[in-house]
């Protein structure tokens, strides 16, 4: 009787080691991914503030080369989107139409490979994933034409306008040396009224809304991305 009592305590004395052991390996378990977890983190805030001091870096380049010509250009540089904004449809493009007007032409040719030349600086081009040349347009098309309707035809129109001053700036002569790099990095995109400008009282102001952006994107979401990957 007593044999079978000891026999049966050294049994739940076996399971209990038991559960000891596994409690402790999976607290090691669980300490060593906190620690993955930990670094991982700690990348993911290193890559967003090198991006934060990258971007900062190159506002101030591009702030500091176009700033004498923005005002005459009728042109903004926005700090959080590194997008270089032309706000003068009647200098850019006649109405409805997506042939480059002669003013909008001078502007490229002194301002698109100065803003190359900066992009491809050592320091800038290894974090930037694409440079995008978008076309904005308004809602409006025609008084018979509206809603649905008037948003697709503004979309191919704001398509073919990018193509356009996409095709202009990469046969400048100055592009030469840049072009296989713009062939891979450059692209030109037609957003319609998607994105309209609004006013101090929420309506749309049609005339801004008209514009072509040469936005930059950097490769800071690319490299969390592949942290975030092999981490799960």
């Amino acid at each position: 009787m007593f044999q079978k009592k000891a026999e049966a305590g050294e049994h739940w004395v076996s399971i209990s080691d038991l559960m000891s052991g596994l409690m402790v390996i999976f607290l090691f378990i669980a300490i060593s991914y906190m620690k993955e977890v930990t670094q991982d983190r700690d990348k993911i805030m290193e890559i967003a503030q090198a991006y934060k001091e990258s971007q900062l870096e190159l506002y101030r380049a591009l702030q500091k080369e176009f700033k004498p010509d923005m005002r005459k250009w009728r042109a903004t540089l926005d700090r959080d989107t590194l997008s270089m904004k032309f706000h003068n449809p009647e200098l850019l493009f006649d109405e409805g139409k997506s042939v480059l007007k002669a003013g909008f032409q001078e502007i490229l040719q002194s301002f698109f490979p100065r803003y190359v030349r900066i992009l491809m600086l050592d320091r800038f081009r290894k974090n930037i994933s694409e440079v995008r040349i978008e076309g904005h347009t308004s809602s409006d098309w025609s008084q018979t034409i509206t809603g649905d309707s008037a948003y697709f035809r503004n979309m191919e129109l704001s398509q073919n306008r990018t193509r356009t001053v996409l095709e202009y700036c990469m046969r400048l002569s100055e592009m030469s040396k840049f072009r296989e790099w713009a062939k891979k990095n450059i692209t030109a995109n037609g957003l319609s009224s998607s994105k309209p400008v609004q006013s101090a009282n929420g309506e749309e102001n049609k005339l801004l809304s008209r514009r072509v952006e040469f936005r930059v994107r950097t490769n800071a979401d690319q490299q969390i991305s592949k942290i975030l990957t092999v981490t799960f």
